[in-house]
């Protein structure tokens, strides 16, 4: 299944950097910001990963908390972000969009009607927080019939063996949560550790295309830029909450930042 999403990596590697891929939370602060946020930052964002909010995000830290509860707070529902979705798609059709949160929802909805709603809105992928390997094969089947790829998680824990068979079995994308903490917290490992982690997991797998997240920011992301991709989020979120205390225009202060986070993965190794 040659994705969006893969075809994004692949084009990525011949500008010989690695992806940047964006978190915002849909409906932020309202249904309509979130959209303008969307078309503001995939300027310069290679992949958009967009959260389903969630009144318990157990992986969630607070700043992500934060933009959930704003969401969830001005009435945001499930069948909302498939508008935002299809919205976003059509205007911009060949961005790479996945959707990530927790199973809850989907169990609530039905499989099948939410994969449904997923491509009809135009969602390339799916993150589910709380439905790990192996239990999610049947699930993660079904959204290979739709064309849709389910990203597998693996962490720090995660043994060889089990490793291969994430790798084995997975679609246009992995994500390697780079420490064991909710996202948004400060580092805990050096840059180069997770670059070692990293690197033993690309060797089980080369041709598979692995993204960290956890810890990634305007600080950080050069440090990493060697990955095939990065995921900033929690940024983002912080960034939404003192732009909209400040009553400024958050697409475009988002926009400004997911600019200068992309120029750092340009910038040449001193």
């Amino acid at each position: 299944m040659n994705s969006k999403i893969a075809k994004t990596f692949e084009n990525c590697k011949r500008e010989k950097r690695a992806a940047l891929i964006t978190y915002t939370v849909a409906g932020d602060n309202t249904k309509s910001n979130s959209l303008k946020i969307l078309n503001a930052i995939s300027k310069n964002a290679d992949i958009l990963e967009l959260g389903f909010p969630h009144n318990t995000p157990i992986a969630d830290g607070g700043q992500i908390q934060e933009s959930s509860h704003r969401a969830l707070k001005n009435g945001i529902k499930l069948r909302d972000v498939f508008k935002i979705v299809k919205k976003f798609k059509n205007s911009n059709p060949d961005k790479p969009l996945i959707l990530m949160g927790y199973f809850n929802l989907i169990y609530q909805s039905g499989e099948n009607n939410f994969l449904k709603n997923c491509k009809n809105s135009g969602v390339d992928g799916l993150i589910i927080v709380d439905l790990p390997y192996p239990e999610n094969k049947k699930f993660s089947i079904k959204c290979k019939k739709k064309s849709i790829d389910f990203i597998q998680l693996v962490s720090p824990t995660t043994s060889n063996e089990r490793m291969k068979k994430i790798l084995r079995d997975s679609h246009g994308m992995i994500y390697y949560i780079s420490m064991l903490s909710t996202t948004g917290g400060k580092l805990k490992v050096t840059p180069k550790k997770i670059l070692q982690n990293y690197s033993k997991i690309k060797n089980i797998n080369r041709n598979k295309n692995i993204v960290i997240g956890f810890g990634i920011t305007d600080k950080t992301i050069a440090a990493l830029k060697k990955a095939d991709g990065l995921v900033v989020g929690s940024q983002l979120c912080k960034t939404i909450t003192n732009s909209l205390k400040k009553r400024l225009n958050t697409a475009k202060v988002l926009n400004k930042m997911v600019y200068r986070l992309k120029k750092k993965l340009y910038e040449l190794d001193n």
